[in-house]
């Protein structure tokens, strides 16, 4: 994970429940849980060399966007 690197903003109560589960589940931090996290589902988005619009459908379809 990069130190000092790019940085994004998070409801607290998410937060608490990322860092929570986090810690539960072992992770050494809440940022390399929510990296894993992230990667994992960007995998599953891009997956098959998907292209921009399916790849909009499928985080529609999964209520991430409108």
């Amino acid at each position: 994970m990069m130190f000092g690197g790019p940085r994004i903003k998070l409801d607290k109560d998410l937060l608490a429940r990322a860092e929570r589960v986090s810690k539960a589940a072992g992770y050494a931090s809440v940022g390399e849980f929510i990296q894993h996290v992230l990667e994992r589902e960007l995998d599953k988005l891009d997956k098959d060399g998907a292209d921009l619009d399916e790849i909009r459908k499928r985080m529609q379809g999964l209520g991430y966007i409108a």
